[in-house]
């Protein structure tokens, strides 16, 4: 008798948690053109500019064991909750963020919203994956982050068709220049009082819809899934235990490179646009067809996992992924922005096939740690983008434009999540 992939008394509380998916997925992809946004609007530098991401994702890496460490001493729906509260005091802080006008106050803001974060992703993915039987649990986990993308695309089409068209600072000339930086110091404060109260909206308003989604989780009876307290070790010999579980290591490492690349694919996407003579509001469109693609791929990949093994499918993605991002860096013009989009529909499993992979073969006890490690290695995406800021900066790098030279960072980051599926699906054959 084939297990069912989801459980009828655990749908529900299911759909709860899949919504939770889609919600920090609006937080990183309304995110991801702010800093283009910012970078103008504040006059900054590509990489410092990228400090927006440096600060989104080291909350991550701040708080991920710490969420581990309260869901083993309470339970998955404190967790939860605890992560909303943090979620919605982030994006509250917008509010005093834009009156000050202050880039760091901006990062600091983004820095607690991502609190909640960690301890919403620490806690929803090994939810999930206890929410029925362990043969399913993979394709289980990836269905729920098949909404994931929604909430991203929710928050591409906020900031394309919302925020980034209203900015004054965007406007350009005949030419296609930005006109910003040639304005008056007296012109250029109204215009940075306007934008700002322009990124500030959204967040204040997806802070009210996190304290609505609160109040309806706190008021749900959730299932009592264990997290397996009764079996915990202390926190220093789960750690050996995980150290010595080779597909766990290299997964945390794989999952820290995946998405440092997504972030890095993301979030430039505009850069290189811009490059090309596009505006922002019409280089986010360009976002959200990845994104678009990226979740339709994402159920595909669903399907294909019912016939093929996810580590060689794991396999396969990578390879695309190095294809495509190899056309972004050596093709100069539109072509090489397609293959930059193409690269989103072959990230579409990685996320959840190497958290599911690394997890499979962990011991229950040791569940929640190892979960946040996995989450932890989220903060590839605070150390990378910066990086690849730091090399767009240079303008032109060995006759070539810089901005396609950068993409260099994330086909290593694919080549690594590659060699892990191989390896993954070697140990697997053995």
């Amino acid at each position: 008798m084939q297990n069912k992939l989801i459980e009828k008394k655990y749908l529900v509380t299911f759909m709860l948690i899949t919504l939770l998916f889609a919600l920090w997925g609006f937080a990183n992809d309304i995110t991801n053109p702010m800093v283009a946004a910012f970078q103008t609007v504040m006059e900054l530098s590509a990489f410092k500019a990228s400090w927006i991401q440096f600060a989104f994702y080291g909350g991550y890496a701040t708080m991920a064991i710490p969420a581990a460490l309260f869901i083993r001493r309470f339970n998955y729906k404190s967790a939860i909750l605890l992560g909303l509260g943090l979620y919605a005091i982030g994006a509250f802080l917008f509010i005093p963020a834009a009156s000050y006008q202050n880039f760091i106050f901006f990062c600091l803001s983004l820095y607690i919203l991502t609190f909640g974060l960690a301890f919403l992703e620490t806690t929803a993915n090994p939810f999930i994956l206890s929410l029925g039987s362990k043969e399913t649990s993979t394709r289980r986990l990836n269905l729920a982050q098949s909404f994931n993308p929604m909430g991203s695309l929710s928050g591409m089409a906020v900031a394309s068709l919302i925020m980034l068209p209203q900015l004054w600072s965007d406007k350009r000339n005949e030419a296609g220049e930005i006109i910003f930086h040639t304005l008056s110091e007296a012109e250029k404060a109204e215009i940075r009082l306007h934008d700002l109260a322009v990124i500030r909206d959204p967040y204040v308003m997806l802070g009210i819809v996190v304290l609505l989604i609160f109040i309806v989780i706190a008021l749900k009876k959730m299932p009592l899934v264990s997290t397996n307290d009764e079996q915990q070790d202390s926190a220093k010999n789960t750690l050996q235990r995980l150290c010595k579980n080779v597909v766990y290591r290299e997964g945390v490492v794989a999952q820290m490179f995946y998405v440092a690349a997504q972030i890095m694919v993301w979030t430039f996407i505009i850069h290189y646009a811009d490059n090309l003579g596009i505006d922002k509001a019409t280089a986010q469109n360009y976002n959200i067809v990845a994104m678009s693609m990226f979740l339709c791929s994402r159920f595909i990949s669903t399907f294909l996992m019912k016939y093929v093994n996810s580590r060689l499918l794991l396999t396969i993605f990578g390879m695309g992924a190095m294809v495509c991002t190899l056309g972004t860096i050596c093709i100069v013009g539109i072509v090489g922005l397609y293959c930059l989009v193409g690269i989103s529909a072959f990230m579409s499993l990685m996320f959840p096939t190497i958290y599911g992979i690394a997890l499979e073969n962990v011991e229950s006890r040791d569940t929640s740690l190892g979960a946040a490690f996995l989450v932890m290695a989220i903060v590839g995406g605070a150390v990378m983008p910066p990086l690849q800021g730091l090399i767009i900066d240079q303008g032109i790098v060995a006759a070539h434009p810089a901005v396609n030279v950068s993409f260099v960072l994330p086909f290593i980051c694919f080549l690594i999540i590659t060699v892990y599926g191989i390896r993954a699906y070697g140990r697997q054959k053995v």
